[in-house]
């Protein structure tokens, strides 16, 4: 061979090897990235995680996808998820229902697209708690489970109500038979709460904002002031007068009283059921008698989101796949349900609950007002629990109707 010959084959050997060299170092690149898109993250907090833990294991098991479940305090979910590092960050978080606006608008969490059979198994309550848009509302979750208060009865003490009429009536006639006993045990306290106050809220036509023509919240619309609400606050004030509601009354006074037997009625939610049990009291869980209107509940849902972060990881697809389809399955709901002790949102699934206390919770929700989503929402609590305080304090209370007229004023304002 000669000298050009063997400089040739010099250079093309030096190609080649240069070449493989290139290809390894890419396949093993490739490589690294299919080993990391074969793992989903889910944050959750410490009641859930080993549902989540048993449930999404199965689904990645059958789908090749090693699932890491992160235990997480739940009050700092939603924050931490603004802040985290996009290498450490979550696939899929289980959050609340009202943090879908704040999450959808800064882009953290992805609209979902479940298939028309998995939708119609929600009540579309359930489904509104997790949409968010300002002209076209998208589904940013899947609610799994469902929680409200409702009005327990000391079935001993008492008879269930056959109206608020016929509440009222049973509820002054307990208190007066002893000094110290409560007529209803709802908690207020110096702070007020708005959430525990909301049966009484929608019974007097009240609501929180109205919705545009595109069924979306409209913040402008702010319900503290419509026409039939203000009408009907003059209620509060009789309330306010027969001693029917006490805002001095805080959660431990209220949980004391129906604990005790001081109270033969007392609005509470399914996280008190077995301190009742405990008691060794009989009871019934319903929904509040409607006043002159239906007296709803508002709802809170719990459920499952998707990340921004889960495209930027290449597990996209398999997150929505886990939450907009395999966590919305009855057979999902249920093991999240009997874990964990909340009503399913899907039907199917709720028909399965045998408890009956978890039953009458969900009776006790039926029609029940998803708390809203909108960033808005911030600026209602502390005026509107204020104006209730204000108004059922006993002596030197405010009149309702300049109470909730002043608390509308300071939350439109609030808002802009």
């Amino acid at each position: 061979m000669n000298s050009l010959s063997k400089r040739t084959v010099a250079v093309l050997v030096a190609m080649a090897a240069a070449t493989i060299a290139v290809l390894l170092v890419a396949g093993s690149s490739v490589a690294a990235r299919n080993a990391a898109a074969s793992t989903l993250t889910i944050w959750t907090d410490a009641d859930r995680k080993p549902a989540v833990d048993k449930i999404a294991s199965a689904w990645g098991s059958a789908r090749g996808v090693n699932v890491v479940v992160v235990q997480k305090d739940f009050g700092k979910i939603r924050d931490d998820l603004k802040t985290v590092q996009a290498e450490t960050a979550p696939d899929v978080i289980v959050g609340a229902h009202d943090w879908t606006g704040d999450l959808a608008a800064s882009g953290l969490v992805l609209p979902l697209n479940p298939r028309k059979a998995v939708r119609e198994k929600f009540p579309s309550y359930a489904l509104n708690a997790f949409s968010y848009g300002t002209a076209v509302k998208k589904l940013y979750g899947a609610p799994v489970v469902i929680e409200n208060i409702g009005l327990v009865v000391n079935t001993r003490l008492a008879k269930v109500p056959t109206s608020f009429a016929n509440l009222q009536t049973q509820a002054l006639a307990f208190k007066k038979k002893k000094s110290g006993n409560l007529a209803i045990a709802v908690q207020q306290g110096a702070a007020g709460d708005a959430y525990h106050m909301y049966p009484f809220f929608s019974g007097l036509c009240g609501y929180i904002f109205g919705t545009n023509k595109a069924g979306n919240l409209d913040p402008s619309d702010i319900g503290l002031k419509n026409a039939a609400f203000l009408k009907n606050t003059a209620r509060i004030d009789s309330w306010n007068k027969s001693g029917l509601i006490n805002a001095k009354v805080d959660d431990g006074a209220a949980s004391n009283a129906f604990l005790t037997g001081k109270a033969a009625f007392w609005l509470t939610g399914p996280w008190n059921a077995d301190r009742i049990k405990k008691a060794g009291i009989r009871f019934q869980v319903v929904q509040v008698p409607a006043v002159n209107c239906k007296s709803v509940p508002f709802l809170g849902s719990q459920g499952f989101m998707v990340t921004k972060f889960s495209a930027a990881h290449g597990v996209e697809s398999a997150a929505k796949d886990l939450v907009g389809d395999y966590m919305m399955s009855a057979d999902s709901q249920f093991a999240l349900t009997t874990a964990n002790g909340r009503y399913p949102a899907n039907l199917d699934a709720a028909k399965r609950v045998k408890d009956p206390v978890l039953a009458q919770f969900g009776k006790a929700g039926a029609g029940g007002v998803p708390m809203p989503n909108i960033p808005q929402m911030g600026s209602v609590w502390s005026d509107l629990g204020a104006a209730w305080v204000k108004s059922t304090k006993g002596s030197g209370a405010v009149k309702a109707r300049t109470a909730f007229s002043t608390a509308a004023r300071n939350i439109a304002n609030k808002i802009g």
